[in-house]
């Protein structure tokens, strides 16, 4: 009896871990909503620091949803499904909606720019495709908090952003590789690192407030290359096909 008893409470507790998972995917809707109050007020630092708080939790909920075998613990909630809609929020709706409000791209080109990345990006979302078989990313993943905040840091010319949106939005539909920090196997060492290294950066250049002279803007774009980059080289070296 004590050991039936005992086995219960450890199925018990897996299941609660599960499920604590999905609550810490969760708060990435959250943190979604305090960084559009402050794009509301115009306060783009916290905007980028609260996006950058769901960026963290984005990267953790997946290897703890993976441990705790959270499909069959607890299948109640798809956390797949979860994650997309907070990415989509996080990745997506509130960069475009700060890159249009904050005047980066005057006229015309805001509203090109917001239609083409939250179109092509709810298409890409739904793509069944999306992911390769070494859990890498085909095409552009849709990571426009990385790119936008790289556009508020060194602030290019209009033109120079809406190249890059283009661009950016273009790769979504080609098979083009794009690793996943946690999930893409090879270069990992390397990946992970750097991902972690553009946390970093990337809360350092928000707490500056985008000060031009900030170091940290080196290290901010060295790791987004490498992040944008790395999976197009691997498939350049290997001669890998999507």
């Amino acid at each position: 009896m004590r050991l039936h008893t005992r086995g219960r409470d450890e199925i018990m507790a897996t299941k609660t871990q599960a499920y604590l998972v999905h609550l810490l995917t969760a708060s990435g809707a959250v943190f979604a909503m305090l960084a559009l109050l402050e794009a509301a007020n115009g306060d783009w630092a916290m905007m980028f620091f609260w996006l950058i708080v769901a960026f963290a939790v984005d990267g953790i909920d997946g290897p703890l949803a993976r441990k705790t075998n959270i499909k069959t613990n607890a299948p109640r909630l798809d956390g797949e499904l979860l994650d997309l809609i907070i990415d989509y929020l996080t990745y997506v709706f509130i960069p475009a909606f700060a890159l249009f409000q904050s005047g980066l791209l005057p006229g015309w080109t805001g509203w090109f720019a917001i239609i083409v990345i939250t179109f092509m990006s709810a298409i890409y979302f739904a793509d069944t495709r999306m992911k390769t078989s070494d859990y890498s990313f085909s095409g552009f993943p849709g990571c426009w908090n990385m790119a936008v905040l790289v556009f508020f840091a060194i602030k290019p010319s209009f033109w120079v952003i809406l190249f890059f949106v283009v661009i950016l939005a273009v790769a979504m539909l080609l098979p083009i590789k794009f690793v996943h920090p946690f999930r893409t196997e090879r270069w990992r060492s390397i990946t992970l690192p750097m991902a972690g290294g553009w946390t970093f950066f990337a809360l350092w250049t928000a707490w500056v407030d985008f000060h031009p002279g900030s170091w940290a803007h080196w290290g901010l774009i060295v790791t987004t290359l490498w992040l944008l980059l790395a999976g197009v080289a691997q498939q350049v070296i290997y001669k890998e096909k999507l």
